[in-house]
């Protein structure tokens, strides 16, 4: 095979990896590759790989650690590899250092071909005879052979990509595979399962963890077929093999795609490397959910994957996704909702803002325009405005709390919490209602889809029984037992918010821009961000003062993370590598635009100087917003809707003093470094972005 169809070659393997730190060891690598013309820029590259291993560590455990990302600046899908005689900390599960090092490098829009020569290494390292062949060899030759499938003990060669949905074979020679009964259809044969392994990169993680499923179930003597959701392209499995399926292991790190296909199947939930790791488990725990079934092979209730789930099959943990502490399951519920609630607020808010510009705030009292429409009205036009973005405000709520419900029950979820949304705008309970609504409504949902059903009903309870009960439930709920006291709480917030003058004012201002810097977008960012939008547009369609300023504040402490990093990289910039300063000047526009993640890839490269001088900025801005009176009608838009800010003169001075607080601070921290940065922190070896 000519070397410029290789993934690897022999100036590409490095059997006497330098003792250091992982950034040294991944910039020795990396510099292989810009060596050989496989990367073009070696800062922006290792840069993308410090974003990857900020999304969860590479470290595979048993010796061996993957850092892999696609990027821009690969020319193509290659592999470079590095043996280390101490090892090196990739944070593996088992904590054992990685002496086997594999940098894999895939363009952006590589072709599948290639994509699927990376998968198929991704799963050969499972086997241990291949890593033993890498560890024994003694020339850069024969390693690069040995991976590109030309000179290789007993595995496959990496384009001969193992099939995605493999028969099964027997169990391991010397294993001894549990007494386990036929399960769901089939019975009688040996137990059918079904899988789906994703990882964010869809490059490694993704096929190591189907290998490794596949080679679990082979050992407890099942069947088992995967479906990868990787790079390489993903082949769905088909209706009929879902259908004879007894169970289902889903172990991902980014969404499933079509989720819907496994309705009633009992399902194990987990992170793709637990998938990788803990097989064996898995397997074990899918065939004992599936022995669960009736009789007649019908599907069982799916495996509990909430809170308070009953301990999983052998003895192990519950079956939810990650085994996830509550707190952090509950998170990502509630940021589910927020996530699908932002474009109703952007939208909504945006539209009402030109109306009041357009028509004045009495526009707010227009009639509906439906039967009082002048075309050539400019009074009109506003009201088109001003009432569309009204009818968008008025789902928020029911948004917020429909896919709250979704995000713990999925599509049954949806109708008894969107409805107990709007039950909760109706009596007054607003955001802090639909929060109620849509917890109330997942865990409803839930536990009634879990429920045995006489067969004769079964059919019908997704269409007819869960959503009927679930709606009157909920709506009995909110109307009659929590919507008044919420409702309570939030005239006492709305109350409260009025009131706020002086140091109170001023410091509430300094906690939310603390909140909105914190983590750039993320959880808390979207909390401080809620609470203003949430006080806002329960004040209806003329929102208090308290509340205009809780906005203002708000905003512009998310907009000075970005922009005080584009300044520093203005005013400093031998401080920052290029990358950072290209960065920097969309960062100028993000942050105007009250983006506060333009802010990321700064963060993500030097985390314990950006969050902090961030944060300092952040809670400047908020304070003075509060101390100036500035007030805010959109709840987005940055400075583009300027015109739409009370006290706008003002409102500029605090964003452009919070914004100069944090460029001051982060240049005065990089600057006690003296040089600039690599675009993988050597800091006492911790990855990028923790």
């Amino acid at each position: 095979m000519h070397d410029s169809g290789r993934l690897i070659t022999p100036p590409l393997v490095d059997l006497y990896l330098a003792p250091g730190e992982k950034a040294e060891a991944l910039r020795s690598l990396a510099q292989r590759l810009l060596a050989e013309g496989r990367i073009t820029d070696l800062d922006g590259f290792l840069g993308d790989v410090a974003a990857r291993e900020a999304q969860a560590p590479t470290g595979m455990g048993e010796g061996i650690g993957i850092p892999h990302c696609r990027s821009a600046y690969v020319t193509r899908p290659s592999l470079a590899f590095g043996r280390s005689a101490r090892g090196l900390d990739f944070d593996a599960p088992d904590g054992s250092p990685a002496d086997l090092v594999f940098m894999i490098a895939a363009p952006d829009g590589a072709d599948d071909d290639h994509l699927r020569i990376l998968a198929a290494l991704a799963r050969r390292l499972t086997d241990p005879e291949f890593t033993g062949a890498l560890r024994a060899a003694t020339d850069p030759t024969a390693v690069a052979a040995l991976v590109n499938g030309e000179d290789t003990p007993s595995a496959p060669a990496p384009d001969a990509v193992p099939a995605a949905v493999p028969a099964a074979v027997p169990a391991a020679e010397g294993a001894v595979p549990p007494a386990v009964p036929a399960a769901g259809p089939g019975a009688g044969s040996r137990p059918r399962l079904v899988a789906v392994t994703s990882c964010p990169t869809g490059i490694a993680h993704t096929y190591m963890a189907a290998q490794a499923l596949e080679q679990a179930a082979a050992r407890a003597g099942a069947e088992i077929q995967v479906e990868t959701q990787g790079s390489a392209g993903s082949t769905p499995l088909a209706p009929e093999v879902i259908a004879a399926a007894g169970a289902v292991i889903l172990a991902h790190d980014v969404e499933v795609r079509d989720k819907g296909r496994f309705a009633g199947k009992p399902t194990v939930d987990v992170g793709v490397k637990g998938g990788v790791h803990r097989a064996d488990e898995l397997v074990a725990r899918a065939l004992a959910a599936a022995r669960a079934c009736d009789p007649a092979g019908s599907p069982a209730r799916p495996e509990p994957t909430g809170a308070g789930a009953p301990a999983g099959a052998g003895g192990g943990p519950p079956a939810g996704r990650r085994e996830d502490h509550w707190g952090n399951r509950l998170r990502q519920y509630l940021m589910t909702g927020v996530s699908y609630m932002i474009p109703f607020v952007a939208a909504g808010g945006l539209l009402i803002a030109l109306g009041f510009a357009i028509g004045g705030y009495e526009i707010s009292s227009a009639p509906s325009v439906v039967g009082h429409f002048d075309w050539t009205a400019r009074q009109s036009w506003a009201a088109v405005l001003f009432q569309s973005g009204a009818a968008a405000f008025g789902f928020l709520v029911p948004i917020l709390s429909g896919y709250i419900a979704y995000a713990i029950a999925d599509r049954p979820a949806l109708a008894p919490g969107i409805v107990g949304g709007a039950i909760s705008v109706t009596v007054g309970a607003g955001f802090l209602g639909g929060l109620v609504s849509g917890l109330v409504s997942g865990f409803l949902v839930l536990w009634l889809v879990r429920r045995r059903v006489p067969r004769a009903i079964r059919g019908i309870m997704p269409v007819v029984v869960i959503p009927l009960l679930s709606v009157a439930v909920v709506g009995f709920l909110m109307f009659v037992v929590v919507g008044s006291p919420i409702a309570s709480v939030m005239s006492g917030l709305t109350d409260w918010l009025n009131g706020l003058s002086g140091t109170n004012a001023i410091l509430l201002g300094v906690l939310l821009g603390a909140m909105m810097a914190f983590d750039l977008g993320g959880p808390l960012n979207k909390v401080a961000y809620t609470f203003a939008a949430g006080a806002l547009t329960t004040a209806g369609a003329a929102p208090d003062a308290g509340s205009l300023r809780v906005m203002a504040a708000v905003m512009a402490a998310g907009m000075t993370p970005p922009l005080g990093m584009a300044l520093a990289t203005t005013l400093r910039a031998r401080l920052f590598t290029r990358e950072e300063r290209e960065n920097g000047k969309a960062a100028w526009v993000l942050g105007a635009s009250f983006i506060t993640e333009g802010a990321i890839p700064f963060a993500a490269a030097d985390p314990l100087r950006v969050i902090p001088a961030a944060i300092a900025g952040s809670m400047t801005a908020g304070g003075l917003v509060m101390a100036f009176d500035s007030t805010l009608r959109a709840p987005h838009g940055g400075i583009w809707v300027l015109p739409l800010i009370g006290r706008p003169v003002l409102y500029v001075l605090a964003v452009a003093a919070g914004t100069l607080v944090t460029a001051a601070l982060v240049l005065l921290l990089k600057g006690f470094r003296g040089a600039a940065p690599a675009a993988v922190p050597e800091r006492e070896g911790v990855p990028a972005g923790v």
